[in-house]
């Protein structure tokens, strides 16, 4: 039997369509990644401990990292022991999950990597469906 699979994926979800001998199954992973919070502008706090009270930059970028890791590895469970992985979407996720799969000896399954805009589910459905069709 043969399993392919179609990913659209971005920083807040993952579609996974797995298309087989027997039909395709749509999966939905939703991250709880946040972006990077911003400091604001004028802080009220004044005084010689302000910097002791605002998170270190590189203390939330591991924090970031660490979320991203989780969330890849979900999606790479979701993707299972599929034969052809189709990964595609809007921003920089993409080749980030692609140099994951690579790390983990997965990367040869992967035959394109393209840049889409945002897309429906039944959108992304179609174009996996397309791009495998024999």
């Amino acid at each position: 039997m043969k399993t392919r699979v179609g990913l659209w994926i971005d920083h807040r979800k993952a579609l996974i369509v797995v298309v087989t001998d027997q039909g395709e199954e749509i999966r939905l992973i939703v991250s709880k990644v946040q972006k990077q919070p911003r400091r604001s502008g004028d802080s009220p706090l004044k005084g010689r401990y302000e910097s002791l009270q605002v998170g270190a930059d590189d203390s939330r970028q591991r924090t970031l990292t660490g979320h991203l890791k989780l969330y890849y590895d979900a999606v790479m469970a979701g993707i299972g022991d599929a034969e052809s992985i189709l990964i595609f979407g809007p921003g920089e996720a993409k080749g980030e999950l692609k140099k994951c799969l690579e790390r983990n000896n997965l990367g040869g399954r992967v035959v394109s990597v393209e840049t889409v805009d945002k897309m429906t589910n039944p959108q992304i459905a179609a174009k996996v469906r397309e791009y495998f069709a024999e």
